[in-house]
């Protein structure tokens, strides 16, 4: 809960290695504080967005709040923006609201409309993207949403749900009972991935009626299902057989991608409509990259937060994820995990009073040690959850106290002795490492005769398998050579 503002990176992530511990004891007994965060003054934040009455105006002003801001990149609006005018130039119904972009400050891939006339992209929606084709299938899609009112007809089947999920509590047949509700969980869900197939098919008309290709709606679902499947392999998320149960608010990847495939053949045969991948890459170039640097980053397994001043290295083999709760950490084969987060010094406490206010449960008092880590006053502790071992580190900076958490099933001495090397690599940033901060950016690079995935891979400033994420960033398969003379992605400091 410290790291930005509710980038909503699955906050599930919590010891993902450890998926079971919910059913063999709780360790966190009482919800941490957020910690307040400044205001933004300058910098990658530009100005809010035009709104269009107070309601409005509130609503804006939350949804940027929570998406880390407002990213200001001129080149990359003025390009969105001319896609959604040719939108709205070539929609069946001309008089209907006009779009405006903001462009949110996270990584995270997400985009969605509003009634009011907003339009929000985030920059790492930007980064996966590959064309303007697939920008305007995203964009077109979401304004689909509005027109079509799905979040008033949502909003009137969850109405209908609760009311008869209401008159089932009090059938006598508990059985019964059961029954009626999940007939209507069933009703919901479905409706909800018929909404989103309706508006991928409504894109697909509306990007090829605006001249684009109607096959780059199929091209971005594809992206994003790549995405969401290096993002497992790295952090260890197990796919279950069935991907979306019958409380699942969206189709599966596959199923949207062959139904917008499907409908792009009824309009014609690939290579058909515009795509302008150079203009594209052209507005992007620039674009911040990954977690914004003063909100906390990972560099391999080490994590540095400038704004709050202070860097930690994880234990060997770590692959660690920054969240708006807390860095995760997660070492697959040896089954451990690690979590770091915040919360304000209790007032006329100490730090020894604090691990046993019962912020954790099956502490072992006798494991209590007071410890100094790098001139800070810190305490260490082992606790006991089930058939989980936990050591603990809590230390004292400023006027907050940073908690470290490794989880593991064995917490045998060499296990504890790696954890308690990366407790010890908490320290304050000198100010020389606070202004050396670099923000990771994409660079637009033309490959050259002997370039290769392998060689502009290396150049890639990102934390794990770089020449995956160049692949997934250019749209390139497995085994897909590079074409020389031909505009590619890198991140790049």
């Amino acid at each position: 809960m410290l790291w930005r503002p509710a980038a909503l990176l699955l906050g599930a992530l919590i010891l993902s290695s450890c998926a079971d511990l919910e059913h063999q004891g709780q360790l966190f007994t009482t919800p941490i504080a957020p910690v307040e965060r400044p205001a933004d003054s300058g910098g990658l934040m530009g100005p809010p967005a035009p709104v269009v009455d107070d309601r409005s105006a509130v609503q804006h002003r939350e949804l940027v709040a929570q998406f880390g801001g407002e990213y200001h990149s001129p080149a990359a609006e003025h390009y969105l923006n001319n896609v959604l005018a040719k939108l709205a130039a070539a929609s069946d119904t001309p008089g209907q609201q006009a779009y405006r972009v903001t462009i949110l400050n996270t990584p995270v891939v997400n985009a969605f409309a509003l009634p009011t006339g907003n339009l929000y992209i985030t920059r790492g929606l930007l980064a996966l993207a590959d064309d303007a084709s697939e920008a305007a299938a995203v964009m077109a899609h979401e304004i689909s949403h509005v027109t079509l009112r799905h979040s008033a007809l949502r909003a009137e089947r969850e109405r209908e749900a609760a009311l008869i999920s209401q008159a089932a509590t009090v059938i006598q047949n508990r059985q019964k009972g059961d029954e009626v509700r999940s007939t209507q969980q069933l009703s919901v869900a479905s409706f909800s991935r018929q909404q989103e197939i309706d508006a991928d098919l409504a894109g697909v008309k509306a990007i090829a009626g605006a001249g684009y290709d109607p096959y780059g709606a199929s091209r971005f679902l594809t992206a994003l299902g790549r995405s969401s499947d290096l993002r497992a392999a790295l952090y260890g998320k197990k796919k279950r057989a069935l991907d979306f149960d019958i409380n699942a608010t969206h189709p599966s990847t596959p199923e949207r991608i062959s139904r917008a495939i499907a409908a792009a053949r009824q309009i014609g045969a690939p290579g058909i409509g515009q795509r302008d991948r150079n203009g594209y890459l052209s507005a992007i170039n620039g674009v911040a990259f990954g977690d914004d640097p003063m909100e906390g980053y990972v560099r391999g397994r080490k994590f540095t937060h400038p704004r709050l001043g202070f860097t930690l290295t994880a234990p060997q083999g770590f692959l660690l994820e920054n969240s708006n709760e807390a860095v995760f950490g997660v070492r697959q084969p040896d089954n451990e995990a690690l979590r770091l987060d915040n919360v304000k010094m209790p007032a006329g406490g100490s730090l020894e009073s604090y691990v046993a206010s019962g912020w954790v449960d099956g502490l072992l008092p006798s494991s209590v040690r007071r410890i100094d880590i790098n001139g800070l006053p810190a305490v260490t502790a082992v606790a006991r959850a089930g058939e989980w071992n936990f050591r603990l580190a809590v230390i004292q900076y400023g006027d907050y106290i940073y908690r470290m958490i490794f989880a593991a099933r064995n917490l045998n001495a060499a296990a504890d002795k790696s954890f308690m090397e990366s407790i010890g690599t908490f320290r304050p940033l000198t100010p020389d490492e606070s202004r050396e901060v670099r923000t990771p950016r994409i660079a637009i690079v033309i490959a050259g005769p002997g370039d290769t995935v392998e060689s502009l891979s290396a150049r890639m400033a990102t934390p794990n398998r770089p020449q995956e994420y160049f692949r997934l960033l250019n749209g390139l398969e497995p085994g897909d050579p590079l074409l020389s003379g031909e505009h590619y992605k890198i991140v790049m400091d």
